[in-house]
Parts: structure tokens; C-alpha cells; sequence
């Protein structure tokens, strides 16, 4: 009976919390090794197909571009999040009505792409040009580059709504209640208890927002914007020279990592208090 015990084989030992540890260590080496490769690979590229005729003619349009994304999405963030804070307390009422129109709302930019808002702005309102002629508004639809930031403020607005609401959310009723044992009013205990508690949960939410903004605002090229990518295109389109989509690529990477670093930085010190 022991000898066929001993032909049985024995099961192996599940892998250790060192051991998945040691894994993970070794894939994420593996995996930073494979992007300095095919960084320095990049680079090499770079400077060995570096044209300093196409720098001088087409380096200023880049800026040129890369000033007016930054203007474009920094602009539409600032009005969409005033925009966001009536769309939140709509979403948050009790009243059905503002409520429903706030929820229509917000499902509504948050389901389509933005690129189909932008061209629903820009094309569509163009169908009702005498009524828009009539109130006097023709002067700001006719722009492409007004067009492209009022879609990606309500855009973002509906985003930052959502964002906004949760945070809010998400503090506890206990916070609510003990401002009213102590008599305070509704609007202190917002402005003072509330939104501060909020307003650090929806840092990294807010956070990534921006990023999808900037990472998104590359759309806007196709209504004749000449942003970044805008100003790639009509490089492209002159020198068939893919290296032009690189340095867009360059640009865009540096702006979101610029961004992330400070971002997080903002984070860390406003949520000091809280790693003690």
C-alpha cells in the first residue's frame, strides 16, 4: 500500500508571494528594457534623418500648433468645469425635471465621440444659418475654432459633471450631519466640509481628464483648425515625409508627461495630511 502511495506524484507547491513578486519584477525590467530600445532606436532615427531645411520651415508651425492645442484645451477644461458645477446640483436635485435634462445631457456627450460633436457643431449648425443669423450668433458658428472649443467644453463639461458629482458623493452623510448638530448653515458646510473632501477625490479623476482632453483635441483638425496635428497634416501633405507624425507624437508625449509630473506633484502636496 505505501509503494503505490509513493508512485503518485506530488503536486506542486503553489508559487510564493516572493516568487510572483520576482516575476512581476523581472516582466517590468523586461518590459523598460523594450522601450529604451525602441527609444534609442527612435532617437537614432532622428538624428540620422535630421533635416534642418524642413526644421527652419515647418519647426515654427509646430509651435504655432502646439500653442493653440494647449489655448484650445486648457480653454475648454476652464469653461467646462464652470460650466460642469449647474450640471452637477441639476444632477443631484430632487426636482425630476432639471434632473432629466441634466441626465440627457450628460448621457449624451459622454456616449458619442467628440469628433461627432464636432461635426455636428460645425456642419450641422451651419444648416440653420438665417436663425442663427437672426440672433445674432452667425459671427461665432461660422469659426471653426470657436466651434471646436464650445464642443469640447460641453464635452468636458459632461465628464467633469459626472467626476464632480461622485466626489461629492462620496463623502460621508456623517460629515452632513455633524455640520448640522453644530448648526451650521447648508452653505458653510458645503463650501467648507463638502467640496474641500470632494474636490481630493476628484484630483486624479480631474487629472486624467485634462490628459484625455489634450490626447483628444487632435480631432479638431479635421474641421481646418490648424492645431498640432492640424499643422502635422499640412507638413505631411508638403514633404510625404512620416517623420512629421514623430515629432507630433514627441510634442504630444512631452505635454502629457510634463502634465502627469505636475499633476501628481499637485496631489502629493495637497493630500499631505492624509500620508501621515
Amino acid at each position: 500500500m505505501s509503494h503505490a502511495l509513493d508512485m503518485i506524484p506530488a503536486r506542486p507547491a503553489p508559487p510564493t508571494k516572493a516568487s510572483r513578486i520576482n516575476l512581476a519584477r523581472v516582466a517590468g525590467y523586461a518590459i523598460l528594457t523594450l522601450w529604451a530600445v525602441l527609444g534609442l532606436a527612435l532617437v537614432w532615427y532622428l538624428a540620422s534623418s535630421w533635416d534642418p531645411a524642413k526644421i527652419e520651415r515647418y519647426g515654427w508651425r509646430y509651435l504655432d500648433g502646439l500653442a493653440t492645442t494647449l489655448i484650445l484645451t486648457f480653454g475648454s477644461i476652464t469653461l467646462g468645469a464652470l460650466l460642469s458645477v449647474p450640471v452637477t446640483f441639476a444632477r443631484m436635485a430632487r426636482n425630476p425635471i432639471l434632473n432629466t435634462i441634466a441626465y440627457a445631457y450628460v448621457y449624451v456627450f459622454r456616449s458619442t465621440p467628440m469628433l461627432l460633436q464636432i461635426f455636428l457643431i460645425y456642419y450641422g449648425l451651419g444648416s440653420f444659418r438665417p436663425q442663427i443669423e437672426a440672433i445674432g450668433l452667425w459671427w461665432f458658428f461660422r469659426e471653426a475654432w470657436y466651434c471646436a472649443l464650445f464642443a469640447m467644453t460641453l464635452n468636458t463639461a459632461a465628464y467633469q459633471a459626472e467626476i464632480l458629482r461622485g466626489a461629492i458623493e462620496s463623502v460621508p452623510r456623517g460629515q452632513t450631519e455633524g455640520a448640522k448638530s453644530l448648526g451650521l448653515p447648508t452653505s458653510v458646510t458645503f463650501w467648507k466640509i463638502i467640496l474641500p473632501q470632494a474636490l481630493i477625490v476628484a484630483l486624479r479623476p480631474y487629472g486624467n481628464e485634462i490628459i484625455f482632453m489634450i490626447k483628444g483635441s487632435a480631432v479638431v483638425a479635421v474641421v481646418t483648425v490648424l492645431d498640432l496635428m492640424g499643422q502635422t497634416r499640412y507638413a505631411f501633405s508638403r514633404t510625404f515625409d512620416y517623420q512629421t507624425y514623430l515629432w507630433a507624437a514627441i510634442f504630444y508625449l512631452a505635454i502629457v508627461e510634463a502634465l502627469r509630473h505636475t499633476w501628481g506633484a499637485i496631489e502629493a502636496r495637497l493630500t499631505r495630511h492624509l500620508k501621515r
